[in-house]
């Protein structure tokens, strides 16, 4: 099973959160890669750049993201990042709903041998190494939520005190987040 960090964060948070990224070496991918994709490296100057919804930070310094191509659907002839042999981070953003309320997203890596992913060696120990880091980080600076389970940044738990900002998990059922005190 992958580790896993389900997040609720405006854009200033996701700033601080690329602030923090940005020591390391990570490329930026969209879920679904063209062909005639050109990859930069992930910094507050590339913020604006970033894919919308989901994005794959690949830890090019660590190894190559290793990439198939997609033989069917609408996305025939892209590419998809294979996040169980490559050293990313699959980071899937925050979104505002119909209602303007804000959507969880998550960061997340495959960092372990597991039989429903078929991998074979866990991941790198800098790459697993630079994952815990990052955890650690986010257990440090953002606040807990109830339920359980979410992570909601600085920025966003004062739009939710100040601006009645409303959280919300993304999931079909879709119940309200809220800051834990």
């Amino acid at each position: 099973m992958a580790n896993q960090i389900l997040t609720l964060l405006v854009k200033e948070d996701e700033q601080a959160l690329v602030r923090f990224l940005e020591r390391s070496v990570f490329d930026v991918y969209p879920r679904r890669v063209p062909k005639d994709w050109k990859t930069f490296r992930l910094s507050l100057s590339t913020f604006d750049q970033l894919p919308e919804e989901d994005v794959y930070l690949v830890a090019s310094d660590i190894g190559p993201a290793l990439v198939d191509p997609l033989k069917r659907g609408k996305d025939k002839g892209s590419l998809r990042i294979d996040e169980v042999r490559s050293p990313v981070i699959f980071w899937e953003r925050c979104q505002r709903n119909e209602d303007g309320e804000l959507v969880s997203g998550q960061l997340w890596a495959e960092l372990d041998v597991t039989s429903q992913t078929g991998r074979r060696d866990a991941a790198p120990e800098r790459f697993r190494a630079r994952f815990l880091e990052l955890e650690a980080w986010v257990h440090k600076t953002f606040r807990k939520s109830h339920p359980k389970g979410f992570w909601v940044g600085p920025h966003t738990a004062r739009q939710v005190k100040e601006q009645g900002l409303k959280l919300r998990e993304n999931a079909h059922w879709g119940r309200e987040v809220h800051v834990s005190r």
